[in-house]
């Protein structure tokens, strides 16, 4: 059983930072894909950024290419986001999630292969 717990959410202008961290229970945090997702109000979950088991291979949506950088310390049993040039659309509540697949570009977007989830921390960036 892994639990994961997120932290770092809050209240941003628009065009400024943030970073969200997750936190893993459990010894077999390194075998583990980690992802982050997100669900703004009234719309569906969506993929946002993965990292493989090493950390050597990352992926990303391309909403958020260029501006995010998923990261993770298996020493901290914690992955990261790095959230820069943040606009009002990413608002939404951000998720962290932990899966025992093989990863690769075309599987990390899918959710129901993650086993773990957290319990999401609100991310509002204002206008």
């Amino acid at each position: 059983q892994v639990q994961l717990v997120e932290s770092g959410g809050g209240l941003v202008q628009a065009g400024g930072s943030l970073r969200l961290s997750c936190t893993a229970s459990g010894r077999t945090f390194s075998s583990y894909v980690m992802g982050w997702f997100r669900q703004a109000a009234g719309k569906e979950r969506e993929f946002v950024a993965a990292i493989s088991w090493s950390g050597r291979s990352t992926y990303y949506a391309n909403a958020v290419n260029g501006r995010f950088t998923i990261s993770r310390d298996n020493a901290k049993n914690t992955v990261y986001l790095e959230m820069n040039s943040l606009k009002p659309e990413d608002t939404a509540v951000y998720y962290c999630a932990a899966g025992g697949f093989s990863g690769g570009r075309v599987n990390v977007p899918h959710q129901n292969l993650y086993d773990y989830w957290g319990q999401g921390t609100q991310v509002t960036a204002q206008s």
